[in-house]
């Protein structure tokens, strides 16, 4: 009777193998997460400053891709105030320095950042005289709540920093909030006393202004610089503020 045995050999034969092939498929579709081969856009949590993403006029792609920041995202000055056109500048050097990187944290949750510049002048000036000055603005995208988070670790940075050494002078750093702009938004005011190009004191004080607002998910850092280390324009810049928040609404619809 050796049929029955031959048959069960003949089976398992054909068996095993297709046990194999079914091992073997199962261990590459249930290797892993398909998301963990996707590298991240985020920077790393111990990075300065997100790396800067160069501004472009296509329409922001959705939520399933990486972040860019378009540049209609970016305000644009009103003719009588615009000295040059805007001009796409690096994160990094965009954003102020104080006693460390406070406006530099925008963790992992960053999806996407870049920066602008515009220089500006006095409405009844010509042209051709010099700048009264230059607007650095930053945006920053973010996931989740990092906004918000964003927000929370700036003022507790800047609570940490009063004043500040810079060339020699000592800066009185003043951080107020800035009611009625986007969901938050503070401005700080940077006050050392005025030199001369050669720095020499010369008598009374130069300042400068830093205004940071949250807009749904995203940041804007507007660095008010004026020209060639004199006082910047607290007005225009609390205007370019409103409008850059506005035109910031207005893309994330």
């Amino acid at each position: 009777m050796p049929r029955p045995a031959v048959r069960a050999g003949r089976m398992r034969a054909l068996i095993l193998p297709l046990l194999g092939t079914v091992a073997l498929a199962t261990a590459c579709t249930d290797g892993g997460d398909p998301g963990d081969a996707v590298p991240s856009t985020a920077p790393p949590a111990s990075a300065p400053a997100p790396a800067p993403t160069t501004p472009t006029d296509q329409p922001s792609p959705s939520a399933s891709t990486p972040a860019t920041i378009p540049a209609s995202a970016f305000v644009e000055l009103p003719t009588e105030l615009r000295k040059s056109p805007r001009r796409a500048t690096p994160v990094a050097d965009a954003l102020p320095t104080l006693c460390g990187n406070e406006f530099g944290t925008g963790g992992r949750q960053v999806t996407a950042s870049a920066a602008m510049t515009v220089t500006y002048k006095k409405p009844d000036e010509p042209a051709s005289n010099v700048p009264q000055g230059m607007i650095h603005q930053t945006i920053f995208s973010f996931d989740g709540d990092g906004a918000s988070d964003y927000m929370r670790r700036l003022r507790s940075a800047l609570a940490a920093c009063p004043s500040y050494d810079q060339a020699g002078n000592r800066v009185k750093v003043e951080v107020k909030a800035l009611p009625g702009v986007g969901d938050e938004a503070l401005v700080l005011t940077r006050t050392w006393p005025a030199t001369s190009l050669n720095g020499e004191r010369v008598g009374g004080t130069e300042s400068v202004q830093t205004a940071a607002a949250r807009v749904g998910a995203a940041v804007t850092v507007f660095d008010d610089q004026g020209w060639e280390g004199s006082s910047g324009n607290p007005g225009i810049l609390d205007r370019v503020v409103r409008d850059g928040v506005k035109t910031i609404d207005v893309w994330q619809r």
